[in-house]
């Protein structure tokens, strides 16, 4: 059995993962994550990791997209593992390249379709919070910062991309680990 090496295939302009014996190349990719701000009146619900990276810090209810969803599919399935939360999604909030992690979020405006939330098994608490008590310093990645930003500044149907600062999503959060 070969093991890869990383090469520039021929008529390509980067170095990939290549099997040397049969040329087969294992591309890499960069990851979804969906997720969404879900609103109510001047509220938005966020939830405290019980999971690394970032444990015990707040986030959006967020994570990585499973085969076989869509990307609507797949925030409406996080938003029920992290907050137990039954929501309906009112369009793309913001689009944000992290290219440090290889990652492309999608995130939505929401709202609760059903009352009630609680912590899933990847949240140790879930709450809501007005603009004024949003812990900021306790906020577990700068794309959740971003994303509350855009909600509270931004206009249905417009869509946020990084901001000019971290066009290219490289800087972490002080105190996080790179």
């Amino acid at each position: 059995m070969s093991r890869f090496v990383r090469r520039i295939p021929e008529g390509d302009d980067r170095e990939r993962l290549m099997c040397p014996d049969c040329g087969h190349v294992a591309y890499e990719n960069p990851k979804v994550v969906v997720g969404s701000i879900v609103a109510e009146g001047d509220t938005v619900l966020l939830c405290r990791r019980a999971i690394e990276p970032r444990l015990g810090f707040w986030t959006i209810p967020a994570g990585y997209m499973e085969m076989g969803e869509t990307v609507e599919e797949g925030a409406r399935r996080e938003a029920w593992e992290e907050a137990r939360a039954r929501i309906a999604l009112e369009g793309v909030l913001a689009v944000y390249s992290i290219a440090r992690l290889g990652q492309v979020q999608v995130i939505f405006r929401a709202r609760l379709e059903q009352p009630g939330f609680e912590a899933g098994p990847e949240s140790l608490e879930v709450r809501r919070f007005a603009w004024d008590k949003i812990p900021w310093g306790d906020l577990a990645f700068p794309s959740v910062r971003w994303a509350l930003r855009a909600w509270r500044d931004g206009r249905p149907g417009e869509v946020a991309l990084n901001p000019p600062e971290d066009r290219r999503g490289i800087r972490p959060l002080p105190g996080s680990p790179a």
